[in-house]
């Protein structure tokens, strides 16, 4: 079975892409001459993500999945949640949205977050989702020069290093990417 990975992100798609069965073709967006620019007007994780994936569907006719991740941090009320890629302005660097966070947290004693991602799986019209969520602290500074977005000031709960700190295999043991992939995989499974 082919799917189209509705991202331009390519840590995503590597990410995803590793932890896939064979029998699974992951195409990107470049692999089917998409250059768009895909919509993310959504209000919520779950919006956003339905929005991506259908926007191909629609578009293109392939079976395509897509993704939304938030940081949510409890003592900023749950932000930058579905505004955490552009949580800087509108196209801001990575050091860009960690530098705000960090500055908006400040001396908060409360640091504790969670890192959550909903895939949207759409095949012949029909979505299903799924949500993965790991719980961590913010650092208070930047540490490490793996991974990508807020990587390197999350620290999982129970580990002692920062996403950015790991190897990809470690992460993708427990990010919340990995466990929202391992649910669409059992899923997949099941219907192929």
């Amino acid at each position: 079975m082919e799917l189209v990975f509705a991202t331009h992100n390519k840590h995503k798609f590597e990410e995803v892409k590793n932890k896939l069965p064979s029998s699974i073709t992951l195409l990107s967006l470049q692999d089917i001459n998409c250059n768009d620019d895909i919509p993310e007007t959504g209000k919520t994780i779950e919006e956003n993500a339905s929005q991506k994936s259908f926007f191909i569907y629609n578009k293109f006719k392939v079976n395509c999945l897509a993704d939304d991740t938030g940081l949510e941090v409890d003592s900023l009320k749950g932000k930058p949640g579905v505004y955490s890629a552009r949580y800087a302005g509108e196209k801001p660097t990575f050091l860009e949205n960690m530098n705000k966070l960090l500055n908006d947290i400040g001396e908060k004693p409360n640091r504790s977050a969670c890192f959550r991602t909903v895939i949207s799986l759409v095949i012949d019209g029909y979505e299903t989702q799924f949500e993965g969520k790991i719980n961590g602290q913010i650092l208070s500074d930047i540490t490490g020069d793996k991974g990508f977005g807020y990587d390197p000031i999350f620290k999982p709960d129970n580990y002692e290093i920062s996403f950015a700190q790991m190897e990809l295999y470690q992460k993708n043991e427990i990010s919340h990417r990995a466990l929202a992939t391992e649910k669409l995989i059992k899923y997949l499974y099941e219907i192929t």
